[in-house]
């Protein structure tokens, strides 16, 4: 098993949700150093683990939140997923807690979803939040960019 290496074909174009991916990825090889180097203390594969999943839940919500800012019909099937994700998390995280050695399971689920959602479901809404996003950004030109619109375009 190797470590997630961030390709082009990852990236949706919207920066802030690209960073943010990024970020789960690092803390994904973060775990997978720890399994390749045989960490044997549970304690800090838990903190990494609650680390993940409390920034990863914090990510799923400016997601949801930019979907439903840019009104895109899927956003209800996307949360579904989302929530299924954090839950399968958590138990793993829960069999871990209770001493079970889940760490390469974990591992591989982290690898494949995290892959796939991006890839998959993550594409699906990247046009209407790009478009979203590229609006917003139009209409928030402040003061003078208002005032120039007024008098300089017809």
């Amino acid at each position: 098993m190797s470590r997630i290496c961030w390709t082009e074909d990852l990236n949706t174009n919207i920066k802030a949700i690209d960073e943010q991916h990024k970020r789960i990825v690092d803390y994904i090889n973060q775990l997978h150093d720890m399994v390749e180097a045989g960490e044997t203390d549970q304690g800090n594969i838990a903190r990494l683990l609650r680390q993940l999943v409390e920034y990863t839940v914090s990510h799923f919500s400016f997601e949801e939140s930019l979907m439903e800012n840019a009104g895109y019909t899927s956003i209800v099937p996307h949360k579904r997923i989302h929530q299924h994700f954090v839950d399968g998390v958590s138990r793993l995280s829960d069999r871990h807690n209770n001493g079970e050695d889940v760490a390469k399971e974990l591992l591989r689920t982290l690898k494949n979803w995290l892959v796939n959602h991006i890839k998959v479901e993550d594409a699906k809404y990247v046009d209407a939040v790009a478009t979203s996003m590229d609006d917003r950004n139009k209409e928030d030109v402040g003061w003078l960019g208002r005032a120039l619109n007024k008098f300089f375009v017809n």
